[in-house]
This record gives structure tokens, C-alpha cells and sequence, in this order.
């Protein structure tokens, strides 16, 4: 009997399957374990996601009439300025100015508009709007977040005491959402004002007039009541809580959002390495087990403890490491920072080995779909990402995820990406080779990476 080469072998067994790279799907897998704490469930007489997400979509109408309004009105007629602008939305929507301002800033902060430069594009979250629940429940969480901004603070109050009241209302809104029901003004007035007085003696800012007299507002200082006002009306305009006759009610809406932020807390605080506290670096060490959904999580609640500039240039100091899997995990982080992470990742897109990242972060900042993002990549910085996810697999993965890690290239058959991948340069290729090889099932593959490896490493043909 005879047998045939190794190399003609390998050419006629070994097609791999077309499909589209997805670069951390692999490397994610590889380490990905079951959560160790349970998940819970949402408080008892919370409705379903569908109707939180109806809820969502109602308290939002006006702000996505006004994105789809933007949407198709961004031609040669489009507006010149910004009231001109406002004025042809009111006209064409039959809404006052002011509420296509006050929608227009809602759309924005929830993610239905994205500005790219002086340009307004529609977020992803607008195409997915009509079909996507969770799409439509994070828009509406993140409106929630950026409830400050969506009804701004009166002119005169002095920036520190809105900063002071926008961090104690958290307190706030937990005790709303412990008590379940309707909850006096004046009680709520009585937390807020010990939280304030609280951050202040945490700052060492000691009031001057004795404990046992109330501290009163310096001249021109407005009084914490008024905040508070400010505070609720805010929370009710983006359909958090309802106010009636001196007492604040949680709505479903935010009564789920105040429970989903209690959830991320706990999870963050039982995660092994304490990640909210972590550099970059041990931070995504800690968030590489979980799941995409809690990983984000934790990105959020890491990157809002820091400045926003502080943040990307940490990720993007891992990014430049050698762990590939900590590379592709710093870019997911990156894409919960958003809009203020651009002009770094541009910059980044210069640099060979995040070059194929950031592309994909660019492509789906742009409004890409996340399946479709990987065209903007020449089939060179395809290979080379597949090499580089294929080095997160081995370091941190098992065999067996290798090998399916093999289905996501580009090339069609096991030769073709062999040649190219030793054309690529990548530094990991002879690692990525020798592991595929002892991780294939057939002697011939395997035998032919082996000498593909042998030969990167001696600078062989």
C-alpha cells in the first residue's frame, strides 16, 4: 500500500468552514467557567423584561421620533445650525422647541444618536429599538444613569453642592426601593442630608457650627430641600419615580434599574480580586471567568471610579502587553467607555498589533453591525488576529477549543493558513503553530504545522 505525502494529504482533507472571525469569542470560551454565585431574581412583582421594556419604549417615545426624524434629515437640506434645526423637528413632529431639546438630549444620553464629530448618526440601539428588549432596557438604564444631565441643576447652584447630592442620591434610591411602596419627602430629606454631611466629613470639610445646631446654608448657598427637589423632578423625568402629595414612589422601571445596580455591586464586591480596586491589568485577570454580561458590568463600575482619560490609557498600556487574551479584553472594556475612548483607539490603529482591534472597535463605533465589522480588515489583519486569538486559546484554553478556534479562519484550507499565518510575522506564530500541532487528531496535519513551526523558527523556507 501506498501513502500518500503529508503535504498532498493535508491539501485534500483539510477544508475548514467560511465563517466570520469573532476574535474573543474563542478566547473567552477558553476560560470561561460557571458563575460561583447564583443569580438572583428580580424583586417579587417586578414584570416581565418585555413589559419593562414597553415601559422603556413609552418613556422614550419622543426621543426616538426625533433620532428617526434625524436619522433621514442629515442631507445636503439639512439644517445649518442647531435652532434651525429644532425648528423644522418641531414642525415636523409637532413638538415645541423645548421639547425637542429636552427629547434630543434624551437621545443622546441613552444612546439613540451618537455624535461623531459636529455629525449625528444613529446609535445601534435605534436600529435594534423595535426588535431588541435589551437593547431598549440598557438605552433606558443609561438614561437612568445620566439623570443629572437630562434635567440639568439651576444656574445658580454652585457645582460641588450638585456633585455632593448627585453622589449621595444612590442612598436615596435605595431606601425607595427597600421600602417598596411610597416613601415621605421629608424622610428622604433626612437621608440626604445626613449622606451629604457624611461625604463632607470624608473630605474633611468639618461644618463650623456646633453638632447639636443644624448646619445652615452659607449666604447664596442653596439648601439641600432644594436639591432634593431638583433631585426627585430629575428622577421623574426620565421615568424613575412618581411624586404625589410629599411622597416619592419608585415606577417598575426604576424599582428593576435600583435592583440591577444592587446586583452589579454584589458581584463586584464578591469577585476573587476585588476588581473595581485592581489595576487594568488584574482587573481584567479578574473579569476573564465571567461571562460578557457581568464582564461589563464590572468594566462600567472599574471605569467609573477613575477619570475617563486615566481609564483608556490604562487599557490600552494592557492592550500593548503580551497576553492576547488581556489585548482583546481591554478593546471590550473600551467599547463600554464609548465616544470619550476615540481619538485613543484611532491613534492606537497606527500600532501593528492592536492595529486589527482597534478597526473592529472603529467599524463598530461607527455603526457597524458587530457580525459584519470584520470586512473593514485585510484578509493580512485577519490572519493576524486569528494568530493572536489562536495564542490567547493556547495560553489560557483547552486543546479542544484550539481546534474549533481553527473553523474561524479565513483561508480555506489548512495549507493556505499555514502559509500565510508564517507570512504574517506575528511573534506568537511559532507557539500557535506547535500547539495546533499537538492538539490536531491527524498524524499528517499535525506533522506538517510541526514543520511549518520548525521552519518560522529557523528562518527556514
Amino acid at each position: 500500500m501506498t501513502s500518500r505525502k503529508p503535504d498532498e494529504q493535508l491539501a485534500r482533507n483539510s477544508r475548514l468552514r467560511l465563517v466570520r472571525p469573532r476574535p474573543m469569542a474563542s478566547a473567552r470560551r477558553a476560560v470561561t467557567t460557571r458563575r460561583t454565585r447564583p443569580a438572583t431574581r428580580p424583586p417579587e412583582g417586578t414584570p416581565a423584561p418585555a413589559e419593562l421594556a414597553r415601559q422603556a419604549r413609552s418613556v422614550l417615545a419622543d426621543a426616538v421620533r426625533i433620532a428617526r426624524w434625524a436619522a433621514v434629515e442629515r442631507g445636503p437640506a439639512a439644517a445649518r445650525s442647531v435652532p434651525e434645526a429644532r425648528q423644522r423637528a418641531a414642525a415636523a413632529l409637532d413638538l415645541t422647541p423645548e421639547e425637542v431639546r429636552a427629547g434630543w438630549d434624551r437621545a443622546r444620553l441613552a444612546g439613540l444618536i451618537e455624535m461623531h464629530g459636529d455629525a449625528a448618526r444613529p446609535g445601534w440601539r435605534l436600529h435594534a429599538w423595535d426588535r431588541d428588549d435589551m437593547a431598549v432596557l440598557r438605552g433606558w438604564v443609561a438614561l437612568f444613569d445620566a439623570w443629572s444631565l437630562a434635567h440639568p441643576a439651576p444656574a445658580d447652584v454652585a457645582p460641588t453642592a450638585v456633585a455632593e447630592v448627585v453622589e449621595a442620591v444612590p442612598q436615596v434610591l435605595s431606601l425607595l426601593q427597600l421600602s417598596a411602596g411610597p416613601v415621605p419627602t421629608e424622610t428622604l430629606l433626612d437621608l440626604l442630608q445626613q449622606r451629604v454631611a457624611e461625604l463632607r466629613e470624608e473630605r474633611c470639610e468639618v461644618p463650623s457650627a456646633p453638632a447639636s445646631e443644624p448646619a445652615r446654608p452659607a449666604a447664596g448657598e442653596v439648601p439641600v430641600s432644594a436639591l432634593l427637589d431638583w433631585s426627585l423632578e430629575g428622577l421623574a423625568s426620565v421615568g424613575a419615580l412618581t411624586l404625589d402629595r410629599g411622597q416619592a414612589t419608585l415606577t417598575p422601571l426604576g424599582n428593576w434599574a435600583v435592583w440591577v445596580k444592587l446586583e452589579q455591586i454584589c458581584v463586584a464586591a464578591q469577585s476573587p480580586a476585588g476588581n473595581i480596586e485592581q489595576s487594568a491589568e488584574d482587573m481584567l485577570r479578574g473579569c476573564a471567568r465571567l461571562t460578557p454580561g457581568p464582564a461589563r458590568a464590572e468594566y462600567r463600575a472599574w471605569i467609573a471610579a477613575r477619570t475617563v482619560a486615566g481609564a483608556v490609557g490604562e487599557l490600552l498600556g494592557v492592550a500593548r502587553g503580551e497576553d492576547a487574551l488581556l489585548r482583546g479584553l481591554a478593546f471590550e472594556a473600551l467599547r463600554v467607555v464609548g465616544a470619550p475612548a476615540e481619538p485613543e483607539v484611532r491613534a492606537a490603529a497606527s500600532e501593528p498589533s492592536l492595529r486589527p482591534y482597534a478597526l473592529l472597535w472603529l467599524a463598530e463605533y461607527d455603526g457597524a453591525d458587530p457580525e459584519d465589522a470584520a470586512d473593514v480588515l485585510t484578509r493580512e489583519e485577519a490572519t493576524w488576529l486569528w494568530v493572536d486569538t489562536a495564542a490567547a486559546v493556547a495560553d489560557h484554553g483547552e486543546p479542544q477549543l484550539l481546534l474549533r478556534h481553527l473553523d474561524s479562519a479565513v483561508q480555506g484550507t489548512v495549507p493556505a493558513l499555514i502559509e500565510e499565518v508564517r507570512a504574517g510575522g506575528h511573534p506568537r506564530t511559532v507557539q500557535v503553530l506547535v500547539a495546533l500541532a499537538a492538539a490536531h487528531p491527524d498524524p499528517a496535519l499535525a506533522k506538517a504545522v510541526r514543520r511549518a513551526a520548525f521552519q518560522v523558527h529557523t528562518g527556514g523556507v
